[in-house]
């Protein structure tokens, strides 16, 4: 136990070196003999603390070379996060979330569509309709029986709430259709209970694709306010409207 605790004392120490910039991605650590001189460990401590790092995905170990730092996994997945846009987003879930409408048609049962019911009626009294909305989507894909879609769905809403740059998008777009969305989701619910797979995934996808082009007209909307700025700005700095004044 006690050397256990000591390699992983020293994998922590590591890391925070790498971290720290001193090892960047792509440079070789020490060998072995100096990091255990440097940490006042033994070679076999050190050898473990390597192992644990490349199961961590932070060093690779290659044979008769060394050992390689590598990018950090946190790091590179939250650049990739910081690329997803709310068109992304929003193009993704048409596709997973009307497949899972159309499979939900199929097996959902009548305590579900009584829950999916109840979620339609928060939003029509227009308190707590996000939550509704947010339940709305996960009863669908419980409904399912697919615990992949599932998370799948419950990943989507966790980047929809997180992402700054998704967030601040549908919070512009959503709070100026509350009744489209209500309509578009009284019509899910519709083929749903009518057990219609085609009719359920077709409402899920007209309920997308309104999103999305709600997202168009507010990025044109946003885009021409911008060049209208950078006119304007450019107009005061050329205008000879000061030297007239003095006349």
């Amino acid at each position: 136990m006690k050397t256990r605790r000591m390699f992983w004392l020293i994998a922590e120490k590591i890391e925070n070196l790498i971290d720290s910039g001193l090892y960047p991605p792509g440079s070789r650590l020490p060998p072995e003999r100096e990091l255990a001189e440097s940490f006042d460990v033994s070679r076999p401590t050190i050898r473990e603390a390597i192992i644990a790092l490349e199961v961590m995905q932070r060093v690779e170990v290659k044979t008769s070379s060394g050992v390689y730092v590598l990018e950090n996994p946190k790091q590179k997945e939250q650049e990739t996060l910081d690329k997803v846009s709310a068109f992304e987003l929003t193009q993704a879930r048409a596709l997973v979330e009307g497949e899972a409408a159309a499979l939900a048609a199929q097996s959902i049962t009548a305590e579900e569509l009584s829950a999916l019911e109840s979620t339609l009626n928060v939003m029509k009294s227009g308190v707590g309709a996000e939550a509704a909305d947010r339940e709305f989507h996960l009863i669908i894909s419980k409904a399912t029986k697919n615990h992949a879609i599932l998370l799948a769905v419950e990943n989507f809403w966790e980047l929809r709430d997180t992402l700054p740059q998704v967030k601040n998008a549908y919070a512009n777009v959503c709070s100026q259709s509350d009744k489209d969305r209500l309509l578009e989701h009284q019509a899910i619910y519709e083929a749903l209970k009518g057990r219609d797979t085609q009719a359920a995934r077709l409402a899920m996808h007209a309920h997308f694709n309104r999103l999305i082009n709600a997202l168009f007209d507010m990025s044109e909307a946003q885009a021409l306010e911008e060049v209208r700025k950078k006119t304007t700005q450019t107009r005061d700095l050329y205008s000879l409207n000061h030297l007239l004044a003095k006349h």
